[in-house]
């Protein structure tokens, strides 16, 4: 390793991504392309849709690593967080004495560069809360750049090259590099900045949850005087970490002494009203379609920071009526015969209860119908064995994968998917342990009635599940 290199020279032509496929690095690869720059890339499993994305745009990944990629001595490596220092291309790019950079680099310097960049943080809510800020400043005429974690619909895509002074970034805790353990988001200077909540999560990255919040603390502790940081008030582990910033801070939620507060809910399917204070004045009254509480906090984490760089609240609420989603979350993927069939993306057990109590209440007239795979370092550990039956009280069936990936984790440490279920059980919930994908489809078709929804949730593909369900539901 080579600290010396590790900088973007000036000049740069050609661009090499390592590890390239994923959701931020492919999206990277396309901002680089747009941007006039010669981009190649390689992952050891290109695939679609991503492989397709990038095809269209035109960027065409090798499938696999090989030291031959870099033969023609790109003038830049960006180097992806899921590949290791013994990897081929990375021992290349060392020998041929190559400059080299991480994700976050790259972003800074190709996307945000002298602009102002407004960071989401925080265990659950970035990607949606993120989006949200982007259609907003969008809507308001402030052409924004972003790049998130999750496809926009009002954008299709999960990235966007503005004109404007700002840029919308969802600040990832994940490690940055190999060669860079840190969290992504200490790689930015925000001029606002979002904490929405900090929980115990990644349990392939952070030890427990001290070491979580010793981390969210140093980038609390790094925000400038002048930047805004908007911080969720009910959550006593944010409070923790925000203790001494030197930073403007506005705390939001419900506590009357914060200064952003929500008030007067009034769900209304297939919208939600609500009425907001700012420092108990009435700051304006506001209409979303995304369901639940925790969306509702989302909006206004979105409403202090649009209010702070100065946009009106009749363009806050023109925005959130015209804002389409994202993809994977609360998104509806089909309804036949009366069946609604949901994605979501939620896995942490905090995510899952407060997607079922969304839903819930949008679907009055028939069954919710959960669906879960356990799937991320996380949740295939036990660490959350007890954690989960709680979080499925809401709903009236629940359909419990078994893990696909449980291999990889140590045997000792494993998470229970049938002792999960006997758990649920015991609370009055009638559940099913499922060893594959077909079995729940199989299930599900011969279950369901007009009037349910099935809400399927997984951070992966999950077997194309959603589209299988579908066509069984058609024949």
């Amino acid at each position: 390793m080579n600290p010396e290199k590790n900088v973007i020279p000036e000049n740069v032509k050609t661009i090499h991504l390592i590890a390239a496929c994923g959701t931020a690095m492919g999206a990277l690869a396309c901002i680089l392309k747009e941007q006039g720059y010669q981009v190649t890339g390689s992952d050891h499993n290109v695939y679609p849709p991503m492989s397709t994305f990038l095809a269209d745009k035109g960027i065409f990944l090798t499938d696999g690593f090989d030291p031959t990629h870099l033969d023609y001595r790109p003038d830049l490596v960006v180097v992806g967080n899921t590949v290791s220092r013994s990897n081929v291309e990375v021992e290349q790019m060392l020998a041929l004495g190559l400059h080299y950079c991480s994700m976050p680099q790259a972003l800074n310097r190709y996307l945000v560069g002298t602009g102002k960049s407004l960071l989401v943080t925080g265990t659950h809510g970035k990607t949606t809360t993120s989006s949200l800020l982007a259609w907003v400043l969008h809507s308001a005429g402030l052409d924004p750049s972003f790049m998130i974690g999750g496809i926009l619909k009002n954008f299709a895509s999960n990235y966007r090259i503005g004109q404007g002074d700002f840029v919308v970034i969802e600040g990832d805790e994940y490690d940055t590099a190999y060669f860079d353990k840190g969290p992504k988001f200490l790689h930015y200077n925000p001029a606002a900045a979002v904490l929405t909540s900090v929980e115990f999560d990644h349990a392939d990255i952070f030890r427990d949850l001290a070491h979580v919040k010793d981390t969210f603390r140093k980038f609390c502790l790094g925000l400038e005087k002048e930047s805004l940081l908007a911080a969720y008030d009910a959550d006593d582990n944010v409070a923790a970490v925000i203790a001494g910033s030197s930073c403007l801070l506005q705390r939001y939620g419900r506590q009357t002494r914060s200064d952003w507060q929500l008030y007067d809910i009034d769900i209304q399917p297939p919208n939600t009203r609500f009425k907001v204070k700012r420092k108990n004045q009435i700051f304006g009254h506001f209409k979303t379609r995304m369901a639940g509480r925790h969306n509702l906090l989302n909006a206004l984490a979105v409403i202090a920071v649009a209010d702070y760089i100065g946009i009106a609240a009749k363009d806050i609420e023109k925005a959130f009526e015209s804002f389409a989603g994202i993809k994977r979350r609360q998104e509806i993927r089909g309804i036949v015969n009366g069946v609604a069939v949901l994605d979501d993306f939620a896995h942490h057990p905090t995510a899952v209860r407060e997607t079922i109590q969304a839903i819930k209440p949008f679907y009055p007239d028939g069954r919710l119908i959960a669906v879960f795979e356990p799937r991320t370092n996380s949740s295939m550990r036990r660490v959350f064995q007890a954690v989960y039956p709680t979080v499925f009280d809401a709903a009236d069936l629940v359909c419990i994968r078994e893990p696909s990936l449980l291999h990889k984790i140590p045997e000792d440490e494993r998470f229970s998917a049938k002792r999960l279920v006997t758990d649920i059980c015991k609370r009055g919930i009638k559940a099913k342990h499922h060893q594959d994908t077909d079995s729940i489809i199989d299930f599900l078709a011969g279950e369901t009635r007009a009037g349910d929804v099935v809400l399927i949730m997984s951070n992966g593909g999950f077997d194309n599940i959603h589209e299988r369900l579908l066509e069984k539901l058609r024949s």
